[in-house]
């Protein structure tokens, strides 16, 4: 049968976050999670179909994608057909056109799961690795230790201190409480918990969201920060032993996240809170036509 390329509607969005949640498996490598498309339905429902990609074969879903930006596509596949030949080739056709409505024009990025015959034929194609993140993990059998300060799990009414904390442990957040209760209507935030840590003074320091699979699943940290002002006092430890504990509580198997090699504090801070850094993995780069060799024949 044809494998079909689909924009899904916003009413297609649950197939797409349950074949990611039947995905996901203990020990398999670091891929696209249903919490990845649960954080950006901050920006509403239609937002989000839109930039979801399945491709599917006899209307089976053999992988899904999350254009997280114009140019970046984070994308996984089913386990069966990590080795399925005439998915990875049409996969890489479809990436490689921007007529296709993937990828854009110019340099664009591919993040896909290591092991996948994907890798190889958009490496054959002239895609290139960029630069490395870490994948860490924290088994989840045993209970986690106390963070050590007050926790919260924040619903409506910790809204305001979830969001603040946000925007001031990323520079460029757009987090709003609008936003939260757009990412809490959606279907991945059923297994999912936001948290807020809290200091000695009461003043919000820390937050985490952490996201389920399901039990006996891996669980995802996306995203964990924490406020600009409160830096350097084991807050951030604090948070993802919350977060961690959250997870367990809901049966996840591991706690899971990922974050730039280059980000030497992050990585530190997810190993002092008991993650194992397992090895760098990189993304698939291509540059634009322009910038490569002109033709002089």
């Amino acid at each position: 049968m044809t494998i079909e390329l689909a924009t899904p509607e916003v009413d297609g969005l649950d197939a797409a976050v349950g074949a990611l949640r039947e995905w996901q498996q203990a020990g398999a490598p670091r891929q696209l999670h249903p919490g990845d498309l649960g954080w950006f339905w901050r920006f509403g429902a239609e937002t989000t179909a839109a930039r979801v990609r399945t491709w599917r074969r006899d209307g089976q879903v053999l992988a899904v994608g999350l254009v997280d930006e114009p140019d970046l596509l984070r994308v996984t596949l089913a386990p069966e057909a990590y080795d399925d030949e005439e998915l990875a080739r049409r996969m890489t056709e479809d990436l490689g056109d921007p007529a296709r409505g993937v990828l854009v024009e110019g340099d664009v990025y591919v993040e896909a799961p290591e092991g996948a015959l994907l890798r190889e034929t958009l490496s054959e194609a002239g895609w290139r690795l960029d630069d490395p993140w870490t994948p860490l993990c924290r088994d989840l059998a045993e209970p986690v230790e106390d963070p050590g300060v007050r926790i919260e799990v924040a619903g409506p009414r910790l809204v305001a201190d979830r969001t603040a904390v946000q925007r001031a442990a990323f520079n460029r957040s757009t987090f709003t409480e609008e936003r939260w209760h757009a990412m809490a209507a959606g279907p991945a935030y059923a297994d999912a918990r936001c948290l807020v840590a809290y200091d000695e003074r009461g003043d919000p320091v820390a937050t985490i969201t952490v996201w389920s699979a399901g039990p006996g699943r891996p669980g995802l940290v996306e995203p964990m920060g924490v406020h600009r002002d409160h830096r350097g006092r084991g807050h951030g430890r604090a948070i993802t032993l919350a977060g961690a504990a959250a997870l367990r509580e809901m049966g996840a198997s591991s706690a899971l996240v990922a974050t730039p090699s280059s980000n030497v504090g992050g990585v530190a801070t997810y190993v002092a809170a008991g993650f194992e850094a397992l090895p760098e993995v990189r993304d698939l780069s291509r540059a634009a036509a322009k910038n490569q060799a002109p033709d002089t024949q």
